[in-house]
């Protein structure tokens, strides 16, 4: 039998966003139904812990000319899908505040609510989630405790669990976000979402051009970044 799909996502990769919102809108439950493994630039002391464990960060920072196409090329595909969005600036951004953080949140149940509050603050408000200011934010709009999120990268526990993601991120040749697995599959780029969703088809999915197909409402001939495949580099 095979294992339970992995996806990889990223809080800084908008993506990453669509990616999602595409699965659930095609699977409502898929944070049930799927692996979640965060996935960010590792600071140097998950860098030296990687090292300790044998593992590497395989992605590649993008050129200037890859980022302003990403940028155009994003804001087109939000608005074809019906969403707002707001680019944030990012400048020396620490993700591990973000991403552990996350990390903690599901530790106390309430994942998917703070996974929803962060890109609220980072795609629609154009916030900065790698500050403790906007951390906090999010936490309390998602039933948490301030403080408590704004710490998890100083809890020993979560950096191992944030470690081993990054590990197991390596093991599966990780390039580039969004990124699934399910068995010898494997799909790179929002769009391969709905190639994942063809060989996954899990109950309830309907592939026919429905109101939840995850493609339904992006018009015939879109522009997809065949390069990156629709991946954040």
């Amino acid at each position: 039998m095979k294992r339970r799909p992995r996806l990889y996502f990223s809080f800084r990769s908008p993506y990453s966003w669509l990616a999602v919102y595409q699965l659930r809108q095609a699977v409502p439950d898929v944070f049930d139904r799927l692996d979640w493994y965060p996935y960010w630039d590792p600071d140097t002391r998950t860098s030296a812990t990687l090292a300790e464990r044998g593992a590497e960060f395989h992605y590649v920072q993008m050129s200037r000319a890859k980022h302003r196409y990403l940028l155009l090329d994003t804001k087109r595909l939000a608005e074809q899908m019906g969403l707002a969005m707001a680019w944030p600036i990012d400048v020396d951004s620490w993700w591990e505040l973000p991403h552990l953080a996350w990390l903690w949140a599901r530790r106390q149940g309430r994942a998917v609510q703070f996974y929803d509050a962060l890109v609220t603050e980072r795609w629609v408000r154009g916030a900065d989630i790698c500050t403790p200011e906007v951390i906090g934010r999010a936490a309390l709009a998602a039933g948490l405790d301030a403080a408590g999120a704004q710490a998890a990268p100083n809890d020993e526990q979560i950096r191992e669990e944030a470690a081993g993601c990054l590990v197991t991120a390596y093991e599966d040749d990780v390039f580039g976000i969004p990124y699934l697995r399910w068995g010898r599959h494997r799909f790179w780029g929002l769009d391969r979402v709905d190639h994942f969703l063809r060989a996954w088809q899990p109950a309830g999915v309907n592939h026919t051009g429905s109101a939840t197909d995850p493609m339904a409402g992006v018009p015939a001939g879109a522009s997809f970044d065949t390069d990156t495949a629709g991946g954040c580099g």
